[in-house]
């Protein structure tokens, strides 16, 4: 079993309701497609950056959360690591499947108080200013956003166009809460894995 904390989403099916190949990604997946089709997700705490070549339609979108926990004085904290690893990632391969990185774009959402008993150590707000930050450090451009607030989203992306769509969801999904957790618990006792490279 690979030890990465983030895993290619395997879910791709015809989603009749947009007429689209869809992949729909969990906490700790991501997707890039350099075909015309959507890419969905719900979010709580967690945090997606929908990354694509305005030019080419080349694009993606992750679903991580920081862990709980890490060094806070150290110069590479845990949870700047796995949010770190879960951006390289995903605009890695966008740049290997033929995006330029002069014409990368973001547009991010998430990070939202919803999981009881995480709004005392703000993760959905550590989230945001993470992929702010990340994002502004690489020099991508955020053209779209939707963070923070106390509402889960359900966020429908398509990269060749660059449209979004995002619906807030009036209450927390329990199995959204539940797979939320869970994905906080594997990341705070899994080691990184692989090679991080910092550009």
């Amino acid at each position: 079993m690979s030890q990465n904390t983030e895993q290619f989403a395997s879910h791709v099916y015809h989603d009749r309701n947009f007429n689209y190949d869809s992949a729909k990604i969990l906490p700790g997946e991501y997707y890039y497609t350099h075909q015309d089709m959507m890419i969905t997700t719900v979010l709580g705490s967690c945090v997606s950056a929908c990354i694509r070549d305005r030019v080419s339609g080349i694009g993606g979108m992750n679903h991580f959360m920081l862990p709980d926990g890490g060094d806070a004085d150290s110069p590479v904290s845990s949870s700047m690591r796995y949010g770190t690893y879960a951006m390289e990632v995903l605009i890695n391969d966008v740049l290997k499947a033929g995006a330029k990185r002069e014409n990368l774009e973001a547009k991010v959402f998430g990070g939202g108080a919803v999981l009881r008993g995480f709004n005392s150590i703000n993760v959905g707000e550590r989230n945001a200013a993470f992929v702010r930050n990340y994002l502004r450090t690489e020099g991508i451009r955020v053209v779209a956003e939707d963070l923070n607030d106390v509402w889960p989203r359900k966020v429908h992306y398509f990269p060749r166009s660059g449209k979004v769509l995002v619906k807030k969801l009036k209450s927390v999904d329990p199995v959204l809460e539940m797979k939320e957790r869970d994905y906080a618990g594997k990341l705070a006792t899994k080691p990184v894995g692989g090679d991080v490279d910092l550009f």
